[in-house]
């Protein structure tokens, strides 16, 4: 691994604006590249044909690239039954490389908890087959939105964790920091030239006001144990009292990953399918017996908190949560999960 960092000439270059679209081009030609494009009024991470459907002057995507390595819908295997014999059809797997570009560095850094996750005693072969030849090329927030607070959460408007390479905003181009040795390889692309101390001090000054911008979240320390402390206090019922269990702050999290399996058959041949889920959902805990231990929304939502603020901590080593904003910016009742936390740890940082 190549270690990040301004200041290393050696992994950091210049990619002029007027040369972006020809190395998308050249991207093209070799692999499939998802980037942010506008989708009426809003941003989405899709897979591009061309250089001018790349939007990169924007604040965050309405959804997070997860579905890119973890689909909201994805056939595991089919199935066929005939004269007492059973045929099991596996989906082939990927066929090219592939890159995301341009996704900002909170869904980048979501990417590791997935990996921890997913790549943990029992391998996630359906999602490793997606992210084993994929380059993340992510975009540094030079103006983080209002409602982000990734920097709370361990990562940065500009951190470089999750990412193959790192893009940061100079106005008339971008500073390539190379992070693994595959971005470095990417950097061998002519449309990159070398960079200047100049530009690494600017960049050094654009990272520094991005961070500075940022409004910190009020967290006590050793939040994973006070957490259990809390587990029975009032307080999870008042917090929850708006609460719809909507599910759309799971939906569009980077790192929430609850899925079901069904099988959907007709006749002797059918395929079971893995789709997205929610912790927020009556039925997700709900037992054949018809005994359901997160009976109420209170339940469900404090089940949110405390995995993603207390058992990944404990389990992975890190928080389940990357400070995107989006459960902030979309949620239709306006529970913040800033303020949960802060109301968690007392008020105060302490």
């Amino acid at each position: 691994m190549i270690p990040g960092g301004y200041g290393l000439p050696p992994s950091s270059k210049i990619l002029k604006k007027d040369r972006l679209p020809s190395f998308l081009e050249r991207l093209l030609e070799e692999r499939i590249v998802f980037a942010p494009v506008r989708r009426g009024e809003v941003i989405l991470i899709r897979e591009i044909h061309a250089p001018s459907e790349v939007v990169l002057e924007y604040e965050n995507a309405k959804e997070s690239p997860k579905s890119i390595f973890f689909p909201e819908r994805e056939p595991l295997f089919r199935y066929r039954t005939e004269k007492g014999k059973v045929e099991v059809d596996i989906p082939p797997g990927r066929e090219r490389s592939r890159v995301v570009f341009g996704i900002r560095p909170c869904d980048a850094r979501g990417l590791l908890l997935l990996d921890k996750v997913l790549g943990g005693e029992y391998r996630d072969p359906y999602y490793f087959d997606k992210r084993a030849e994929t380059l993340v090329v992510s975009l540094a927030c030079d103006h983080p939105n209002p409602s982000c607070f990734c920097l709370s959460m361990g990562g940065g408007p500009c951190s470089p964790e999750g990412s193959d390479l790192l893009l940061l905003d100079l106005s008339d181009g971008y500073l390539a920091e190379a992070v693994s040795e595959r971005g470095a390889a990417l950097l061998e692309d002519p449309a990159f030239e070398k960079s200047d101390e100049e530009s690494l001090a600017v960049a050094k000054k654009i990272k520094r006001e991005s961070e500075v911008s940022m409004k910190p979240v009020a967290m006590k320390e050793n939040l994973e144990e006070h957490l259990e402390r809390v587990f029975d206090d009032p307080v999870w019922k008042d917090l929850t009292e708006t609460c719809l269990g909507c599910g759309i702050c799971t939906y569009l999290c980077p790192t929430c990953y609850c899925f079901d399996l069904c099988d959907e058959a007709a006749g002797s041949s059918g395929e079971r399918i893995r789709v997205w889920d929610s912790c927020q959902f009556p039925l997700f805990t709900q037992q054949a017996s018809g005994l359901n231990p997160r009976p109420t929304a209170k339940e469900r939502f404090r089940q949110r908190i405390m995995h993603k603020f207390s058992y990944l901590p404990k389990s992975q080593a890190m928080l389940g949560c990357v400070g995107c904003g989006r459960c902030v910016t979309e949620c239709p009742v306006n529970l913040d999960i800033r303020e949960v936390v802060k109301s968690l740890s007392g008020g105060n940082g302490g």
